[in-house]
């Protein structure tokens, strides 16, 4: 999977360079690019945004430099191509997996009170929102989308296994885990788990994800239910 980021900040993005997607990329698993969308403002201060048409607050980013970083990235019109945005359809494990499915995506961070409207009209496949909540730009939401997704690329985590227990997986959230040792300060590692009969321990794990779910999390228990039916 090729990913190329449209970002004012490219150094908000270290946190991309660590642990598993570090991994995936030296494996040559992913590819991601930082663009530096000032890098194609003709204005000789690199400036990228300006006043909104019709008065209101703030500064909107114009739609000069983002055409031209968009037109750099070779293959940019095959990309899947995505906004963050407050207004997108919300972010969640569903999404997560049909993103995995492209070969290339391109993501735009907006920032300030966003981006021109042209830019979005011309370019954006899809407008994508972590949350009911507004953040100071698009950098934080593109690294959550970015990392939930590429983990489910085949081969990132070293086998599909561990994506499809995980949380969310069937409507359902992930049950309690334990590891060495098995007493620590007067806490036990309930007895099921070490009795080594896989198909106890699997019902036990069913039942915990259920019991998890059903209190914390109702509306995705309905859904679980209906799926069960």
């Amino acid at each position: 999977m090729k990913i190329d980021i449209l970002t004012l900040f490219p150094e908000s993005f270290a946190p991309l360079k660590s642990s598993i997607l570090e991994r995936a990329k030296t494996s040559g698993k992913i590819e991601i690019n930082l663009i530096n969308i000032r890098d194609f403002s003709k204005d000789k201060h690199k400036k990228c945004d300006d006043y909104t048409f019709g008065g209101g607050p703030g500064m909107l980013m114009m739609p000069q430099p983002i055409f031209n970083a968009f037109k750099s990235i070779e293959g940019y019109k095959n990309a899947y191509k995505i906004y963050l945005s407050p207004r997108g359809n919300v972010f969640n494990q569903t999404k997560a997996k049909e993103l995995s499915k492209h070969e290339h995506m391109i993501f735009l961070c907006g920032h300030y009170e966003g981006v021109d409207q042209r830019v979005i009209d011309t370019f954006i496949d899809e407008e994508i929102s972590i949350g009911d909540y507004v953040l100071t730009g698009g950098e934080l939401p593109a690294m959550v989308v970015i990392d939930s997704t590429c983990r489910l690329v085949s081969g990132v985590l070293g086998g599909n296994e561990s994506a499809e227990i995980e949380s969310f997986e069937n409507n359902l959230l992930e049950y309690p885990q334990y590891t060495k040792p098995r007493e620590f300060m007067g806490m036990e590692v309930p007895e099921i788990l070490l009795s080594g009969d896989h198909k106890k321990i699997d019902k036990w794990r069913l039942e915990q994800s259920e019991l998890i779910t059903k209190q914390r999390r109702p509306d995705l228990y309905e859904k679980y239910k209906g799926t069960k039916k």
